[in-house]
């Protein structure tokens, strides 16, 4: 497996030959690098990291190179991915490691890298840490100047506060409601503070998958294929809602009541559609963003409370960017990650359980009637595998020529092609990693929109006939 290098860090598998693998030489590089390229203002760097198997031996290292760069580490162990945001933030340090490969399976690992306000690197900032890398020409510290470690196990209880100081989380609320909830921690840091928080919220629960081991009961990406277990509990019991979150809990998906999907493009649309609700009452901002490839139904509901929606390209940073520029209330991606500014830049299960939960309590209605409320769209995802001396970019080029003149279609370039139609939208994005284009396309059925994506693949394969 190849070292896997990009602006937000690396990740790779653990083990294997020097070259092919995320190894204790490239954590050394990379993280001389992000050391050299950080402003040096308070001399601290936060170091937090989810539960997987590696997750130790990734530590000593980063932390001991951190050391030896001359910053004192605060370790803050276990820890997902918005508390070490939230801890680089309210501790006033100079930036923030996270070890962690998200969704990725048990063998990964990877490193992610943050500024002084917690967030992910810009683009032009992840371009010069890849090049300091490159050139391995780093200086460490004298003896008498080397960093120290601290440890500070105190963020997760930090972080929950932040989120019950809300203003649109209504503690009372939800606490008169008396929910009951199942919880899917996938044996990371989720089965540490996600019971903290929902105690703080009067709710209770049921976890599964708790003991924080990183040897993951399941494929840890929160799709329905990899939810059988917690959808056959929910089918079981007497919950009111499921809860589903990745290793680093950045990702939120949700179970109805009957042991149903939510929905997980759905777990952005339904708080945002609380937030924009409070929003408007209040006279408040009344835009959102999410990415180009994102479920239109967002657009629809933010222009149902006369909000204006904002596209922006694939990737964390690019919508935290969007979102900045156009002053979003709320924001996020589709893969179940909500971005609240009020609390931070960053996607935030935490966030996104707590409005949630505050919305179904004010609501006064089941989880699947809740859902019934929204646009109902279906997303289907396709690739097309190329070879590697393949231009995509070229292709991609031909597409957007070929819709340019088309009366019905709004083509957006921001991000490979995305075509728009009145009732469906389709979207071609080259890989950074491997020889293919990903075609993400929705509309109201399934069929429809797998229809449409098939349709587009055809032309791609016919213009390379």
């Amino acid at each position: 497996m190849t070292l896997i290098k990009s602006i937000s860090g690396i990740r790779g598998t653990i083990g294997g030959r020097t070259g092919d693998t995320l190894n204790p030489l490239d954590i050394v590089k990379f993280t001389s690098a992000y050391a050299t390229f950080i402003p040096r203002k308070s001399g601290k760097i936060v170091v937090g990291r989810d539960g997987r198997i590696s997750g130790p031996m990734v530590r000593d290292i980063v932390c001991g190179t951190l050391v030896g760069m001359g910053f004192d580490v605060l370790d803050i162990g276990y820890a997902t991915t918005p508390t070490t945001e939230l801890a680089v933030r309210m501790s006033g340090a100079d930036g923030g490691i996270i070890i962690t490969a998200s969704h990725n399976p048990r063998q990964w690992n990877a490193l992610k890298l943050l500024n002084s306000e917690g967030e992910f690197l810009t683009a032009a900032d992840g371009q010069k840490v890849l090049q300091l890398a490159e050139k391995e020409d780093f200086c460490y510290a004298e003896v008498d100047k080397l960093g120290h470690t601290i440890q500070d196990s105190t963020f997760d209880d930090r972080h929950v506060q932040s989120v019950l100081d809300l203003k649109l989380v209504d503690v009372d609320a939800v606490r008169q409601s008396r929910f009951t909830v199942c919880v899917d921690c996938i044996n990371s840091v989720g089965g540490i503070i996600l019971p903290k928080l929902l105690e703080r919220l009067g709710v209770g629960y049921k976890l599964l998958n708790s003991e924080v081991s990183g040897d993951f009961a399941h494929n840890p990406e929160p799709l329905e294929k990899n939810l059988t277990g917690i959808m056959d509990e929910m089918k079981n019991g007497h919950y009111d809602l499921g809860i589903v979150v990745d290793p680093d809990v950045d990702r939120l998906a949700f179970i109805s009541e009957d042991g149903t999907m939510f929905g997980e493009e759905y777990t952005l649309v339904s708080v945002a559609d609380y937030v924009l609700s409070q929003s408007a009452a209040n006279g408040g901002a009344l835009c959102t963003v999410s990415n180009l490839s994102s479920t239109r139904a967002l657009r629809d509901v933010t222009e149902h409370y006369g909000g204006t929606y904002a596209a922006a390209a694939v990737g964390e940073v690019n919508v935290t960017t969007k979102m900045k520029e156009v002053g979003a209330v709320i924001g996020g991606e589709g893969n179940g990650g909500v971005i609240y500014p009020e609390s931070h830049y960053g996607r935030d299960a935490l966030v996104g359980i707590a409005l949630f939960l505050t919305s179904l309590a004010k609501k006064d209605c089941k989880v699947s009637q809740l859902r019934q409320q929204f646009p109902d769209y279906q997303i289907a995802k396709n690739r097309i595998d190329l070879t590697p001396d393949t231009d995509v970019d070229a292709i991609l080029v031909k597409v957007k020529q070929m819709y340019a003149q088309d009366p019905t279609a709004q083509v957006n370039d921001i991000d490979g092609v995305k075509i728009d139609f009145a009732d469906r939208w389709v979207h071609l994005r080259k890989s950074n990693t491997e020889p293919i284009i990903r075609v993400y396309s929705e509309a109201q059925t399934m069929e429809q929109a797998d229809e449409l994506g098939k349709k587009l693949m055809k032309v791609v394969y016919d213009m390379q006939a």
